[in-house]
C-alpha cells in the first residue's frame, strides 16, 4: 500500500457553539486525507493479481458429473406451454392490482391537493396495504391457476386449477418426506 493517511490542519470548522455549552469553542473535526505516491498506478490500470485457491489447479469436471448435475431424476421440467401460460397469469395477477394501488395512491394525491377531498391519513395506507399485498399473493396464484397441463388450456379465473394445483403441490411434497 503506497498511500498515507494523515491528518493535517482541520479541513471542517464548525461556528455555531454547542447548545449544550455556550462557552466551549466552535468544534473543530480533523478529517483523514490521503496522500498518494507518485509511481502509485492511476485506477484505470488493471490490477495483476491471481487467486489461486489451494491447488494450482482446478480438478476438470468429468462428463459423468456434469450429466448427473443436469439430471438428477428429482426435479422434472417444466414444458414450455406450462410455463408461458403461467408466466402470463403471473403478470396479470401481480400488474392489475399493483397498477390499481398506484392509481389509487395517485388519485387520492390529487384529491389533496386540489382541495376536492380531504383523504383520511389511513386510507392510502389500507389501500397500499390490500392492493400491494395482492400483488404479492398474485405471484403464487399465478402458478397455481395455470393448468399445468399442456395439452388442457385452463379456465378465465383458474379457480379449478389452484384447487387441483394446491392439493397436487402438496402430496408431491408429503410424497417427498421420510
Amino acid at each position: 500500500m503506497r498511500a498515507l493517511l494523515s491528518l493535517e490542519a482541520p479541513q471542517f470548522s464548525l461556528g455555531k457553539p454547542s447548545f449544550w455549552d455556550p462557552i466551549r469553542t466552535p468544534t473543530t473535526l480533523f478529517l483523514p486525507t490521503i496522500i498518494k505516491n507518485q509511481n502509485q498506478p492511476s485506477s484505470t490500470e488493471k490490477l495483476q493479481a491471481n487467486a489461486k485457491g489451494f491447488a494450482s489447479k482446478p480438478p476438470a469436471p468429468s462428463k459423468e458429473n456434469a450429466a448427473n448435475k443436469n439430471n438428477n431424476g428429482d426435479d422434472e421440467q417444466v414444458p414450455q406451454v406450462v410455463f408461458e401460460r403461467m408466466i402470463a397469469r403471473i403478470l396479470v395477477s401481480v400488474g392489475v392490482p399493483l397498477a390499481t394501488g398506484l392509481v389509487l395512491l395517485h388519485l387520492f394525491g390529487v384529491a389533496k391537493e386540489q382541495n376536492l377531498w380531504d383523504v383520511p391519513l389511513w386510507l392510502p395506507f389500507l389501500t397500499t396495504f390490500i392492493t400491494f399485498g395482492a400483488s404479492a399473493l398474485g405471484i403464487a396464484y399465478g402458478t397455481l391457476s395455470a393448468s399445468w397441463d399442456p395439452e388442457k388450456k385452463g379456465s378465465f379465473l383458474g379457480l379449478e386449477e389452484a384447487q387441483r394445483n394446491w392439493v397436487e403441490m402438496w402430496k408431491e411434497e408429503n410424497d417427498g418426506q421420510w
